[in-house]
């Protein structure tokens, strides 16, 4: 049975893309933490960190610092962080934000009432910063496709 995210991967469902690869895809989430908030997530199947290859694990976490450092320099934040959790999707998914303490890094700082619009003009400043920094092959041609 196919996933919330697989379906967002293969464009049934719409997502906010600013990563992609053979391996991943980074999309932005509808509940942000913090503005910016963008989930790392293999193409395959794979239902949690444990069960992940070591292989991908890496390079999802490479993919992961990479968009971290997006976030860092389109929002100035002294600290880019990584949260790991998985209960709300049986798919695997890193959470990257830009992160300004630890005290702001509760799920329970998300926000469901953000507006479309928000939404997309945090993913837009994510793929610009990923263009800036050299990454644009794996910026995908538009917001809404994971191709490149």
């Amino acid at each position: 049975m196919s996933t919330l995210f697989t379906k967002i991967i293969a464009g049934d469902i719409p997502g906010r893309f600013v990563w992609a690869d053979d391996v991943a895809v980074a999309f932005g989430t509808i509940a942000p933490i913090t503005e910016g908030h963008m989930l790392v997530v293999p193409r395959a199947e794979i239902a949690q960190l444990t069960e992940a290859p070591d292989d991908v694990l890496a390079h999802l976490v490479l993919v992961a610092k990479t968009i971290g450092q997006a976030q860092q320099q389109a929002w100035s934040a002294p600290r880019a962080a990584l949260l790991v959790a998985g209960f709300e999707v049986a798919h695997l998914h890193l959470h990257v934000l830009p992160a300004w303490d630890e005290a702001s890094l509760s799920f329970r700082n998300a926000r469901s009432d953000v507006p479309a619009a928000e939404l997309d003009a945090a993913a837009e400043r994510v793929r610009a910063a990923l263009r800036d920094q050299g990454h644009a092959a794996h910026v995908p041609a538009t917001l809404g496709s994971p191709a490149l």
